[in-house]
């Protein structure tokens, strides 16, 4: 590797870290998750240990990714963990669908505002095969 495409390569990887962060930080702002959670738990005074859990987690799973750790746990638990996750990764899309009023605006430019509960679904289907097309097919074989 020739230092051109060493700092092509530098340049790519810290672009992209740039551009996950900073869709990180805005995420977490828009959703106003923290002071959401501070609010509904009642633990106003304990928002810089939230931050902080925050920035730990980024940290520990970045550096879990650069390592490639891989937990290999008995089948009853993965399925545990994939509906949880599931539900995760669900609802915080619901949650930034909603807070960012994506879908009427989408229906509006598309012309389906009266197929909206379509669009919704389509939307929700499309995800479900995704995530099993990668679960059974590209998982078992990377």
């Amino acid at each position: 590797m020739n230092l051109i495409e060493c700092i092509v390569l530098v340049f790519i990887g810290l672009s992209g870290g740039l551009a996950v962060g900073a869709g990180l930080v805005a995420f977490l702002t828009v959703l106003g998750i923290v002071p959401r959670l501070t609010q509904l738990t009642k633990t106003g005074r304990y928002i810089h240990l939230y931050q902080y859990g925050i920035i730990a987690g980024a940290v520990f799973w970045a550096w879990m990714g650069l390592h490639e750790v891989h937990f290999h746990f008995i089948p009853e638990l993965n399925v545990v963990y994939g509906v949880f996750a599931g539900i995760f990764v669900g609802m915080l899309a619901a949650a930034l669908t909603e807070v960012l009023n994506v879908l009427p605006i989408l229906a509006k430019r598309i012309n389906l505002v009266d197929k909206i509960l379509w669009l919704l679904m389509a939307m929700v289907f499309g995800k479900v095969i995704g995530s099993l097309f990668h679960w059974m097919f590209y998982y078992p074989f990377h």
